[in-house]
């Protein structure tokens, strides 16, 4: 008789981690919530039109949140802030290797040919780099002002650029619905 399998955090396994948080970007749909809700709030309407540029917006937009929640994520498990199996900081060394198996999970989950997944791993290490250095010079925010990140700023260009500060403060609530949702998936236990 086999034994039942252990319930684990996704925080203690990184291929489950990557396989998760994607799979919650498709089912939570957050990237065509933030897109749709953006055209009513302020009457864009022509994002939406040509059915070829929005798909592209949409995906363009995907990616960034995959970022942002693969960033998050990332943060939360190796500085030891979820309730996990150890509840303290990984090790550097601790920490390469979750990293290096995350990354590996995310291109396999994905199918990313090797140019895709270094891409990614770039951007990922950028991120990463402008959220710790916008850390380090953190002053609480007013709620009509948005976020200090990486993902606003690319988002709202890319989203609408031409209204730029709408676009931004709009990505700033995507951005916080984000990063809950990283939190959420990093503390809730799964099965492996």
């Amino acid at each position: 008789m086999r034994a039942k399998p252990k319930a684990q955090s996704a925080a203690s396994d990184p291929t489950a981690l990557a396989e998760r948080l994607s799979e919650a970007l498709l089912r939570e749909r957050p990237v065509p919530h933030f897109v749709d809700s953006y055209v009513v709030e302020h009457g864009r309407h022509s994002l939406q039109v040509h059915a070829g540029m929005y798909r592209d917006l949409l995906n363009l937009l995907q990616r960034e949140a995959l970022l942002t929640i693969s960033a998050r994520a990332l943060e939360l498990v190796t500085r030891g802030i979820p309730e996990s199996d150890r509840g303290k900081p990984m090790t550097r060394s601790e920490t390469a290797s979750f990293r290096k198996k995350f990354l590996a999970a995310l291109t396999r989950h994905h199918r990313w040919n090797v140019g895709e997944a270094l891409e990614f791993q770039s951007d990922l290490q950028m991120y990463e780099e402008l959220i710790a250095r916008a850390a380090a010079t953190r002053r609480p925010r007013k709620s009509y002002e948005p976020a200090n990140h990486p993902f606003v700023d690319r988002c709202a260009f890319v989203l609408d650029s031409s209204f730029l500060e709408k676009a931004r403060i709009a990505a700033s609530r995507a951005l916080s619905g984000l990063e809950s949702l990283a939190a959420q998936i990093v503390q809730s236990p799964g099965t492996k």
